[in-house]
C-alpha cells in the first residue's frame, strides 16, 4: 500500500512504530502535492522546509524512545483562516494577501503541540463567504472527483487536500455548513463541533456567534483524532465551554462500539427538498441503521423552514461588524494615492474586497440600520431561539437527527455564482445546526448517476460528540464509501 493511501492513525502508528519515518510521509505529501495540486488547486501556500524539519524532529524524538504527541508525525493542513505566525493568513482575500499574523491561533497551536506536520494552508471562499469555493479572492480549486465541478465551500480547500490524498487529515471552519458541505462534496468525513467546543482564538471571525472550527479525515477515527488534539476550553475565548461543564473526552476509547437503543429522527417533509438520488441514498443509509436495530421515529421541526432567512440576516449583520476593521489603515491592502482619508477607506475596500464580500456586508449593514434593526436582526434572532426549540423537543424523541447534508451533488463551476439565492439555498440542510450551535458530522453514504459523492448529516444534541462520532462510526463500519479515491485525480498520477 502506497503512503498516501494511509489513513492518518495508521500513518501515526506506523511512524510510532518504526515501520514508516515523517520525513518519508511528509517528502510523499509534497511530492503528491506538487504533481496533484495544479489540478485541484487545494492550497494557498505549502511550508517544505518547515514541514521537512518538524518531520526530521519527530523522527529523532522517536528514535531516542522521548515522548511524542497524539498526532506525531503526520502530514495536516489547515484552511487559511487561521493565524499563524509563520506565513500569511489571507482568508483567501486580496485585503490580507500580504497579512502576517503576530501569533498562532489557539487551534494550530494544539496541532503543533500534537506533534503534526504541517504541510500548508488551504483554500477557501473569501473570508469564508460561500458555498463553492468560487468566492476566493485569490484562486480556483476543483473537485478531486471532477475538475469541472465544484469542491464546496467555503472549506473547499481542505475538503479537496484530504479528498485527494495531499494530506491524512485537515481543519476547516463552519459557520452555516462550510466543514459538512465540501465534505460531502469530496466524499470525506468532515465535523461541525458544538459552538464553545472548539476555541475559535485566531480565527479570523465571519460571524462570530456561528463560526467553529472543526477537522476533515477521511475516516471516522481520523475526525475524532483530529476533534481531540484541538478541542477544550481556552481562556483565550470568551465563548470556550468550560470542560467542568463539558469534559473533552477521549473520542476514540469506545468509537467502534454500536450505540445501544439507537433512536434516529426523520423529518421526513424537510428531507423532500433534495435530489432523488440524494434522498435514496440517505434512505439506504437509514435502513443500514434500522437493519442494524435502531428505531426511526418521526420528528416535527416546524421552523426549519426559515433557517435560511434567519442565517443570512444575523450571519451578514455580524460580517457587516466584524469586516468593519479592515480598513486601509491598521492591516491588509491600502490604496494608493487616496485624496483623502475617506478615500483610504473607501477605495481600500473596493478594491481587495470581492463581489460576494461586499453584497453580505451591505445587507447585514441594511439589517442593522436604524429602522430595520428590530425588523430584520431582532426577528432574526427570535427565529434563531424557535429552531434551538425545535431541536430540543426533536431531542427529546430520539438521539440523533439524519438528513442529507446538501440538496444536491457537487455542482459545476458557473452554475450558481451569478444566482445569490440559488447558491444561498446550497445550505439549506446545514445551516440550522449552526444556528441551534449543536455538533454535525457528514459521513460519506454514496453517490450519483455521474459518479459524484453524497454525505449524509448525523446531528446530536449539544457537546455529544462522542455520541456522534460512535453513530457516525456505525454507518462507517458496514459500509465501504470512504474507501473509495477520486478516478480523476488518480489519472493525474498515473
Amino acid at each position: 500500500m502506497s503512503l498516501h493511501e494511509l489513513t492518518a492513525i495508521e500513518l501515526r502508528d506506523g511512524i510510532a512504530a518504526g515501520r514508516v519515518s515523517s520525513v518519508e510521509a511528509t517528502r510523499a505529501t509534497l511530492d503528491r502535492i506538487e504533481r496533484i495540486d495544479p489540478t485541484v488547486g487545494a492550497y494557498l501556500s505549502t511550508f517544505s522546509d518547515r514541514a521537512m524539519q518538524a518531520a526530521e524532529t519527530v523522527d529523532r524524538r522517536i528514535a531516542a524512545g522521548e515522548p511524542v504527541g497524539p498526532l506525531a508525525g503526520v502530514p495536516v493542513a489547515v484552511k487559511d483562516v487561521m493565524c499563524t505566525s509563520f506565513d500569511a493568513t489571507t482568508c483567501a482575500s486580496r485585503i490580507l494577501e500580504n497579512f502576517h499574523a503576530p501569533y498562532d491561533a489557539t487551534a494550530i497551536r494544539r496541532l503543533l503541540a500534537a506533534d503534526a506536520v504541517l504541510v500548508g494552508k488551504t483554500n477557501m471562499d473569501e473570508f469564508a463567504m460561500g458555498s463553492s469555493t468560487e468566492n476566493s479572492g485569490l484562486k480556483k480549486t476543483a473537485n478531486p472527483w471532477d475538475p469541472s465541478r465544484v469542491p464546496g465551500g467555503s472549506s473547499g480547500g481542505s475538503a479537496a487536500a484530504v479528498a485527494a490524498r495531499m494530506c491524512f487529515a485537515s481543519l476547516g471552519s463552519d459557520t452555516g455548513g462550510s466543514i459538512r458541505q465540501p465534505a460531502s462534496f469530496c466524499g470525506v468525513v468532515g465535523l461541525k463541533p458544538t459552538y464553545g467546543r472548539v476555541s475559535r482564538y485566531g480565527l479570523v471571525a465571519y460571524g462570530s456567534s456561528l463560526d467553529q472550527i472543526g477537522p476533515f479525515g477521511r475516516t471516522v477515527a481520523d475526525a475524532a483524532l483530529m476533534l481531540k488534539v484541538i478541542a477544550g476550553h481556552d481562556p483565550a475565548d470568551s465563548t470556550s465551554v468550560s470542560e467542568e461543564i463539558a469534559p473533552v473526552e477521549d473520542y476514540l476509547a469506545k468509537l467502534n462500539e454500536p450505540v445501544e437503543g439507537l433512536r434516529i429522527g426523520i423529518a421526513s417533509d424537510f428531507n423532500a427538498g433534495a435530489d432523488p438520488a440524494v434522498r435514496q441514498a440517505i434512505d439506504r443509509a437509514v435502513d443500514g441503521y434500522r437493519d442494524a436495530g435502531a428505531q426511526v421515529v418521526e420528528v416535527a421541526m416546524p421552523h426549519l423552514d426559515y433557517a435560511i432567512a434567519a442565517y443570512y440576516v444575523i450571519a451578514t449583520a455580524e460580517a457587516s461588524s466584524n469586516l468593519a476593521r479592515y480598513d486601509g489603515v491598521h492591516y491588509g491592502h491600502r490604496t494608493p494615492n487616496p485624496a483623502d482619508y475617506v478615500e483610504v477607506y473607501s477605495k481600500s475596500r473596493e478594491e481587495a474586497f470581492g463581489k460576494e464580500v461586499k453584497r453580505r456586508i451591505m445587507l447585514g449593514t441594511y439589517a442593522l440600520s436604524s429602522g430595520y434593526y428590530d425588523a430584520y436582526y431582532l426577528k432574526a434572532l427570535k427565529v434563531r431561539n424557535l429552531i434551538r426549540g425545535d431541536f430540543v423537543r426533536a431531542f427529546e424523541q430520539c438521539d440523533c437527527l439524519m438528513m442529507p447534508v446538501a440538496p444536491t451533488t457537487a455542482f459545476q463551476f458557473g452554475e450558481k455564482v451569478d444566482d445569490p439565492l440559488k447558491m444561498y439555498l446550497s445550505d439549506i440542510y446545514t445551516i440550522a445546526v449552526n444556528l441551534a450551535g449543536v455538533p454535525g458530522i457528514s459521513v460519506p453514504c454514496g453517490f450519483d448517476e455521474s459518479g459524484m459523492p453524497i454525505g449524509l448529516q448525523i446531528i446530536s444534541p449539544a457537546f455529544s460528540e462522542a455520541k456522534l462520532l460512535r453513530i457516525a462510526r456505525m454507518h462507517e463500519s458496514r459500509t465501504d464509501w470512504h474507501t473509495k479515491k477520486p478516478a480523476a485525480v488518480e489519472r493525474v498520477t498515473a
